[in-house]
């Protein structure tokens, strides 16, 4: 009621600026215990000031913004009516910040989910309200970058595209400030364009974010993108069918649903700029080579995870490691050769392509680790009890003026096909094909049903990530006439040649492997999870005994 009472006293003295519609905004704006004074002239001003003056509330009098300067929905309103000053405070606040988290005491991995979801929303806000440039808040995030790098262990040289990208091989559950800039800039022309006040839609209030990037811009690209989107229809990705995917029309689409998309569309420019900023790089921008299924860390894996292991994992995607090549590349080494042979020691020929490696069992004790897991996940299915399927052929007819029911159709796995499986590991010992074919070929690991006539043959690959489709077909072929010779014989046989990236990343072909023997959903996320950082964790060693010229496995 005191603030009405004040406006009222205060309207009298003259009206509010003209906008360029043609429309007069008030001269006074008041928001709880705030008032705010908007005139075109300074004597305007003085006119509303001078009403003003005289007024005392229990014989207070009230402040003025020149005195005492103010605070409203955590914006600082000063005399000079500028955001600079406070652009600056924000600068000093976020350094200041970072500060305080880094000497926290706490580890890396929590460092970098106190940024996520402390610091960042916060500072989101503050990007929100005040006017600040894109250049500006560029400078914020490599302060930013700077400290995630050595909560992660990483070097200054990796790149942010490692830390935000939401397209690469390996995507953190980190978030870009410039991003969220971006789209909360966006979303604050969006708001002040379609308000339902005709005062504020009709105002024609700019949103000023410099001179580098415009938010009104790429409001108007992203609308114009969906407009596109919207003519052309619904496509294909990738191997989905029609339908599998909700297509939203920004035709049809609500004011709310329309703000998401644009939002949306935004952050996939943005992902776009770092999918070619990428290419240029190329050593850290080698992962775009693969065919290989992305993985997605999530903080829960985070939090099992040891902070040298993140280090590795990171470091060995983007090319980062101390290897030969990139020490010798940072002029920490004279000769980039490897120690064991004396060929360049690239991150490539250390992990998987060193020939004394090799000779000393080195890769086979890798991939022997990763083996086990495989061997486990694959017992602990055929061990499992099945009930005998029988199918029953029978024709149901439908009634007229009935509807039918559309029967689920049970997906068959190979397992559940036959009866009393056996299975055989090539670990510890040589393996032996059973007596269905003579042969000296040792798969990895054979699981055959003697009674049922059945035989599953699996061999297993840890190359370098981009030669998984060469090793795929390099296996199929060794294999192929083998099986050829047991379905010859009255044997059903089933071969499945399956890579995991000695980075920990397993192929498609490992998905399809696991899915044929019956395990599928939540469990085969896992095993595909198991066998990744089985193989993540024996090139972890590898590395660390790379410069030791005798070799002797660990006993675990």
């Amino acid at each position: 009621m005191s603030m009405n009472i004040i406006m009222k006293a205060a309207e009298r003295e003259t009206r509010g600026p003209k906008t360029d519609s043609g429309i007069f905004l008030p001269a006074t704006r008041g928001f709880m215990d705030d008032l705010t004074v908007t005139t075109s002239s300074h004597i305007q001003a003085r006119w509303i000031l001078s009403a003003l003056e005289e007024l005392k509330i229990q014989g207070d009098e009230i402040p003025t913004i020149v005195d005492n300067p103010i605070k409203c929905l955590g914006k600082w309103f000063d005399d000079t009516l500028k955001d600079n000053t406070s652009v600056k405070t924000v600068q000093t606040q976020v350094v200041d910040w970072l500060k305080k988290v880094d000497k926290s005491g706490l580890p890396g991995k929590f460092k970098a989910w106190i940024y996520q979801h402390g610091l960042l929303p916060r500072l989101t806000w503050l990007l929100v309200i005040y006017e600040m440039t894109a250049t500006t808040v560029e400078a914020i995030e490599r302060k930013i970058n700077s400290h995630l790098r050595r909560w992660l262990g990483v070097p200054p040289s990796f790149t942010a595209i490692g830390l935000y990208s939401r397209s690469s091989q390996l995507q953190l559950p980190l978030t870009s400030t410039l991003e969220e800039y971006k789209v909360s800039k966006s979303r604050l022309v969006m708001t002040l364009r379609d308000s339902k006040d005709s005062k504020i839609s009709k105002a024609g209030i700019q949103t000023r974010t410099g001179r580098k990037w415009s938010a009104r811009t790429a409001v108007d690209q992203a609308e114009s993108i969906l407009h596109h989107k919207d003519i052309v229809g619904n496509t294909c990705t990738g191997r989905q069918g029609l339908g599998m995917t909700h297509f939203q029309q920004w035709s049809k689409a609500t004011p709310k649903e329309k703000s998401s998309m644009v939002q949306s569309e935004i952050r996939t420019v943005e992902e776009e700029q770092r999918r070619a900023k990428a290419v240029e790089l190329s050593r850290q921008g080698a992962w775009m080579k693969w065919n290989l299924p992305e993985r997605k860390i999530t903080w829960a894996e985070l939090w099992r995870m040891e902070p040298f292991r993140i280090s590795f994992m990171l470091r060995s995607v983007y090319d980062t490691l101390p290897s030969p090549s990139n020490l010798h590349q940072w002029g920490l080494i004279e000769e980039p050769s490897c120690k064991l042979c004396g060929e360049r020691g690239t991150m490539a020929h250390i992990l998987s392509g060193c020939k004394v490696a090799l000779t000393q069992g080195r890769y086979r004790w890798r991939h022997d680790k990763v083996l086990k897991h495989l061997a486990e996940i694959l017992d602990i299915e055929r061990r499992k009890k099945r009930l005998s399927k029988t199918e029953s052929k029978q024709i149901r007819f439908v009634r007229e003026g009935d509807t039918g029911h559309a029967t689920k159709s049970q997906q068959h796995f190979i397992l559940d096909k036959g009866s009393e499986w056996n299975m055989r590991a090539d670990i510890g010992k040589k393996l032996v094909f059973p007596e269905c074919v003579q042969t000296t070929l040792r798969p990895d690991i054979v699981v055959w049903s003697q009674s049922s006539k059945m035989i599953v043959a699996i061999e297993l690959t840890v190359p370098w990530e981009e030669r998984c489709e060469e090793a795929y077909q390099r296996k199929k072929e060794k294999y192929t006439e083998l099986m050829t010779t047991c379905r010859e014989r009255g044997w059903k046989a089933w071969l499945f040649p399956v890579e995991v990236g000695c980075r920990g990343f397993p192929a498609q072909s490992v998905w399809r492997m696991l899915q044929a023997m019956g395990i599928v959903g939540k469990a085969r996320k896992t095993a595909v999870r198991q066998l990744g950082e089985a193989a993540e964790r024996s090139s972890c060693w590898l590395l660390h005994r790379r410069d030791d010229l005798s070799w002797k496995p660990s006993a675990d």
